[in-house]
């Protein structure tokens, strides 16, 4: 990394201040091109703040402070200059193009951070849990990521890294003993160690779901036949009138989705077409959206029109369970105010949506679930690259575990803890392929 980049750090647009950011061995040279202050920043210290201006020639472009982090005390770990001008566009878009005609060059998606982890200032963990707090969608999400962005669980993850690389030791120093029938450490304790390991990755993995939540959001799905009244139950959620509803099936060609927080908990509710048979190709569409919305959802709610019968929409939510089962599918009887009181059947989920009945009631059953699914994250917020390593290294050690329990040879028993050693090393970084950052960084923005 000898070249030096460049790009504004903060989102784009009108705004009180931008921070242009620069990185890389000449980062002071370049700043100190453009900007007149009453001392070069050639010969400032680290973490100082200096007022001056960014001059094109003579020609003044704006009146700026540059903070200035000499290496390695910066957060990529080379000397850093961020300059602050003032927010506006093109303001913003002159300086840039001025640090770049003076030996920059603009910096890809998460370049910043991306340097930050091949100098040793941050592991893959810490650089994933950055991503999570700028996308998260909730404050646990936020706090969960701030903890792990401290290093909570690359300590717990060198632990047991740590302890299974000592059981490959024991095990291996046993095979320079062979001859004299010297037991460094008995199979009982070996194998109960890698099971406190395969426990260990189970648990994290499973936690995955729970922390997508965390991340994106908890994803309601409303479902059901046409004029069930999912319009009307999506506007009645969130206490305003979003969906255009009507008595002519079909209305919902598309699909809506909103926001709405319970518990600091972001609570992502998608009305969806109604399913039905049709050769209306624009509604074939719509249908084709709602089942891509329903593969994401963490519930679904099929909605039945009671006065039918309650039953009538019993085959549909057999047919969402198999379709999806990682969502957990609830029928909610609806229009029970057309009902006279006796025949209005204590059914666990009844509403009305269009005359506001009991919808308190199913948003708390909603932020219930929600809340119980988020439980199992307390330090980390496991992702799909992470959960995947974990499975691959329990995998590892469980078979590990069975050649223990086989009585096999110590060179097969360590080679497999060994492996999964490795692959746990994976999560952090110690090993890594150009293909593995270029997915992680993907997920960055230019700038951070």
């Amino acid at each position: 990394m000898t070249d030096t980049i460049t790009a504004l750090a903060t989102p784009p647009g009108n705004g009180g201040i931008s921070v242009i950011r620069l990185s890389g061995p000449e980062s002071t040279e370049i700043a100190d091109k453009v900007f007149k202050g009453n001392t070069s920043l050639l010969n400032v210290s680290t973490h100082t703040i200096h007022y001056g201006s960014i001059v094109d020639a003579d020609l003044l472009i704006d009146q700026v402070t540059a903070a200035v982090f000499l290496n390695p005390q910066s957060y990529t770990g080379e000397d850093v200059v961020e300059i602050s001008c003032h927010g506006g566009p093109l303001i913003v878009s002159q300086i840039i193009n001025l640090l770049v005609k003076s030996g920059a060059r603009l910096a890809d998606a998460g370049g910043f951070t991306k340097r930050a982890f091949l100098n040793g200032k941050l592991d893959l963990t810490q650089v994933e849990a950055v991503a999570d707090m700028i996308h998260s969608v909730s404050i646990p999400g936020c706090q969960t990521s701030a903890r792990q962005l401290s290093g909570n669980f690359t300590s717990r993850l060198s632990e047991f890294h740590a302890q299974l690389l000592d059981i490959c030791s024991l095990v291996e120093l046993e095979l320079d003993f062979a001859d004299e029938d010297v037991e460094l450490i008995d199979r009982k304790s070996i194998g109960e160690k890698i099971e406190t390991a395969i426990d260990f990755c189970i648990e994290l993995s499973s936690s995955h779901r729970s922390a997508e939540i965390l991340r994106s959001g908890y994803c309601v799905g409303i479902a059901g036949y046409p004029n069930a009244g999912k319009s009307t139950l999506f506007n009645a959620l969130l206490k305003r009138e979003r969906a255009i509803v009507s008595e002519t099936p079909g209305t919902t060609r598309d699909y809506l989705d909103e926001t709405i927080y319970v518990n600091d908990i972001a609570v992502r509710i998608t009305d969806t077409a109604g399913i039905r048979e049709t050769k209306d190709s624009i509604e074939i569409d719509g249908l084709r959206m709602a089942e891509s919305v329903l593969d994401q959802s963490n519930m679904i709610l099929v909605l039945n029109d009671v006065t039918i019968s309650p039953h009538y929409s019993n085959s549909l939510l057999f047919s969402i369970e198999t379709k999806y089962p990682g969502a957990k599918c609830y029928l909610v009887q609806n229009k029970i105010d057309k009902l006279h009181k006796e025949d209005r059947i204590d059914y666990p989920l009844s509403i009305s949506a269009k005359q506001n009945m009991f919808i308190n009631d199913l948003r708390d059953f909603i932020e219930r679930d929600a809340m119980e699914s988020t439980e199992r994250c307390q330090d980390v917020l496991i992702n799909q690259r992470q959960a995947t390593l974990l499975d691959r290294a329990a995998t590892e050690l469980q078979n590990a575990m069975q050649l223990v329990m086989d009585e096999r040879e110590n060179e097969l028993i360590s080679l497999e803890i060994a492996t999964a050693a490795k692959t746990l090393g994976e999560i952090t970084g110690e090993t890594w392929s150009e293909e593995v950052l270029n997915n992680i960084f993907s997920r960055f923005c230019i700038g951070k």
